[in-house]
């Protein structure tokens, strides 16, 4: 029996929240390792090599990941992960079939010229090509790993919104933000749950005093 076109859509499925860390893999008390425990359709990637990041091994890692997700992808990452992402879209090129429909790229650090840490080498040079999918750059004012101007830059380069988080350091677990509820609204921005302009309330005011969007 053909089926009516009077009968309801099926829902959309909800995407599944790839959490994707840094050096070290994002460690207790970080914001990912929380949000892996409390939400229920985030988990975090396994990358292995913490010690001594490899950066192809680090994407053939993400990208089996994502293709076993079997459903539509958010990548939420952090400081290296953030390289990681944009390293991956250079060399799988994701088309309009892709899984992955948004990034949320949290304090990405400098790469390029002097590192703060030598384990970044491998993972240079900044690759400059707009990603594929709807992003957000989230950036501290005083991040020892880059520099804000450096931040603003990259989130232009790579096609993203740029988020200003005030002075917040490494958005890691030193910056003492416990799970980033704001964080949280971000990236029910990039699932569609919740509108854009629900996004620029201020964060707490012992963490930054406002949240600035930019192009």
């Amino acid at each position: 029996m053909a089926k009516s076109n009077l009968e309801p859509a099926a829902p959309a499925q909800e995407p599944l929240v790839l959490l994707i860390p840094g050096l070290d893999g994002s460690g207790p008390g970080h914001w990912q390792r929380r949000w892996a425990e409390e939400l229920d359709n985030a988990q975090m990637v396994d990358l292995g090599l913490w010690e001594k990041p490899h950066r192809n091994t680090w994407i053939n890692r993400l990208n089996h990941s994502v293709q076993r997700a079997g459903r539509p992808v958010i990548l939420v990452a952090h400081s290296l992960g953030c390289l990681l992402t944009a390293w991956w879209a250079k060399f799988e090129q994701p088309g309009a079939a892709s899984p992955v429909v948004g990034a949320l790229l949290v304090a990405p650090p400098e790469v390029d010229f002097f590192p703060r840490d030598d384990r970044l080498n491998g993972f240079a040079p900044t690759p400059s090509d707009a990603l594929p999918f709807p992003s957000i750059l989230v950036a501290s004012r005083n991040d020892p790993w880059i520099g804000f101007p450096t931040a603003r830059l990259l989130a232009r380069q790579w096609g993203s919104q740029f988020v200003d988080a005030g002075e917040a350091g490494h958005i890691n677990a030193d910056s003492k933000i416990g799970s980033w509820e704001d964080g949280k609204r971000l990236l029910r921005q990039l699932t569609g749950a919740a509108p854009a302009e629900s996004a620029r309330r201020p964060f707490p005011a012992d963490w930054s005093d406002s949240l600035e969007y930019r192009s």
